[in-house]
């Protein structure tokens, strides 16, 4: 298992992601990172809450980008805009 770190991004800032999670590779870090922004989504709808993240910043444990998933990129394709 790899640890892989999903630092969100907010704008000009990001937000950093200390502890990390283990994933058997890039790819299940992608679902791991695509759930999580579901569950973002999913409170942000129900609390009302108007400003949230726009992406997923994924980091392996070097500290390299892997990956970057919007958080609207999980949203139904009619959504999507």
């Amino acid at each position: 298992m790899i640890r892989f770190y999903f630092h969100l991004r907010a704008g000009a800032d990001l937000i950093t992601d200390q502890e990390g999670t283990e994933c058997p590779d890039v790819e299940g870090a992608r679902v791991e990172a695509m759930a999580a922004a579901r569950y973002i989504l999913a409170d942000a709808i129900r609390f009302g809450v108007e400003s949230i993240p726009e992406a997923f910043v994924i980091t392996d444990s070097e500290g390299r980008e892997v990956g970057t998933l919007a958080l609207a990129s999980v949203l139904p394709k009619q959504l999507q805009h």
